[in-house]
């Protein structure tokens, strides 16, 4: 009996003194989401009938940290109510997030490997898709050299969908490759700014009529930035980005597209002592277009691994996965208006006008091209968020999309309702996150 209870003694002791040097932490979060869709995403024809559901993303998330390494992984569970049957013995919902571990090299340099978010700037071409539950991350290598409030970090990816005996086509959808990237940023002042370089590398295969491999290689699409240009004065903020794309698309067309936007915030103080304040902002994105009659080059922006959700309406009726290339672009002006009667509550009603950046073209009756109206139509989206305590906040929002045959007819909708809309309540438990709302923008 003495010995089992020395050795027991030992491991104790052990682990004392691991502890004092490292860190273990587990923590989660958990987020519910009913939805009302009569025209998310596409837009409803007459004869289909609204549809509704409710989802949720629970992860669980643990932390070891110790003197110059951490080390996370993150476990989550995405699925409908109901697509899951009550005695089941196993199902294909539960992923692993992300699993990473960051070394320090010296007091400014580290390295990040692993499966992580790239979460940079405003998420227009960078972003951990926070709104879709099953959100993204990437496998990649992240070298960081960080001092004070310069930042600058080099990244590089290079995948394959299998671990094959011989050489073997990547077919992974929607995915790179090979990737590299460089960003910087940095702040002076009230001044604050990034610039970003991504090359995007897909591979081609070309199969012979017996399914015989005859060709392979990539194409290269280069997307050169600046995504954070803004500048700070007392309650007033100014801000601007401008991504520009080149190179070759994934059929191997030659890329010629851009992006950019201005935008200007209010903050009007009501009352500093409850934090109650009303801000008001206006701006205007364009994301370039190919007109329907071009064939030779893809003048159409790709926003590629942004969270689009949080851009041009909430309805995502513009640049999802499905309809990013060879679009027509887009004109989004918008006006955002907040009404925050205290940190822990607010009102925000957002109106967005859309017009398409290129040539809408359509064969009339007598079989000539005809150029229709450049106007795509408009939205209203009314969003509400309540912090009820740390751990828990509720937000819901309510969505309405004011159609034109010009839209109608880009989406291949030739019968659309008249009413397009959409809603949601959330719930949401994010104790060790500091951001309580997800998907909104001022």
């Amino acid at each position: 009996m003495k010995k089992p209870s020395l050795l027991g003694l030992i491991f104790l002791l052990s682990l004392s003194s691991q502890n004092i040097q490292a860190q273990f932490k587990i923590d989660g979060q958990i987020i519910q989401r009913a939805e009302f869709r009569n025209g998310f995403g596409r837009l409803i024809p007459d004869d289909q009938d609204p549809f509704s559901f409710i989802a949720h993303r629970a992860r669980l998330q643990a932390t070891y940290e110790m003197e110059k390494f951490t080390f996370y992984m993150s476990v989550q569970d995405v699925r409908v109510w109901g697509s899951t049957a009550q005695l089941k013995s196993t199902d294909s919902f539960l992923s692993v997030h992300e699993a990473w571990a960051l070394a320090g090299i010296s007091d400014n340099w580290k390295i990040k490997l692993g499966r992580q978010e790239l979460n940079y700037d405003n998420f227009r071409f960078l972003g951990n898709q926070d709104w879709e539950l099953q959100g993204r991350a990437h496998d990649l290598v992240l070298l960081m050299h960080e001092k004070e409030d310069m930042k600058l970090h080099f990244g590089g990816a290079y995948n394959q969908s299998k671990a094959a005996l011989f050489e073997s086509p990547f077919d992974t959808p929607n995915q790179y490759k090979l990737a590299q990237m460089v960003r910087y940023e940095n702040k002076w002042g009230k001044f604050r700014f990034s610039t970003l370089f991504w090359n995007d590398g897909r591979e081609f295969n070309r199969f012979n009529s017996d399914g015989v491999l005859i060709q392979k290689g990539n194409y290269y699409r280069q997307t050169l930035g600046i995504p954070t240009l803004q500048y700070n004065s007392g309650n007033s903020q100014f801000s601007a980005y401008h991504y520009q794309q080149f190179g070759k698309d994934p059929v191997g067309k030659k890329v010629n597209a851009h992006n950019f936007s201005l935008a200007f915030n209010q903050t009007f103080p009501i009352d500093s002592e409850k934090r109650k304040s009303w801000t008001l902002s206006a701006g205007y994105e364009q994301l370039s277009g190919t007109a329907s009659n071009e064939f030779q080059e893809n003048r159409s922006f790709n926003p590629l691994y942004g969270t689009n959700h949080l851009f041009n309406g909430y309805m995502d009726l513009f640049y999802r996965e499905e309809t990013l290339d060879e679009s027509v672009g887009l004109r989004d002006i918008f006006l955002r208006s907040r009404l925050a009667f205290s940190d822990k509550f607010f009102l925000q009603g957002d109106l967005h006008a859309f017009f398409a950046h290129n040539k809408v073209l359509r064969i009339d009756v007598s079989g000539d091209l005809q150029r229709m109206d450049d106007f795509l139509g408009t939205q209203l989206d009314f969003s509400l968020g309540y912090v009820v305590n740390d751990v828990f906040s509720i937000q819901s929002g309510y969505s309405q999309f004011f159609k034109t045959d010009t839209f109608s007819f880009v989406q291949s909708a030739p019968n659309p309702k008249n009413n397009q809309n959409w809603a949601y309540l959330m719930l949401i438990f994010r104790p060790s996150l500091k951001d309580k709302f997800i998907g909104i923008q001022l």
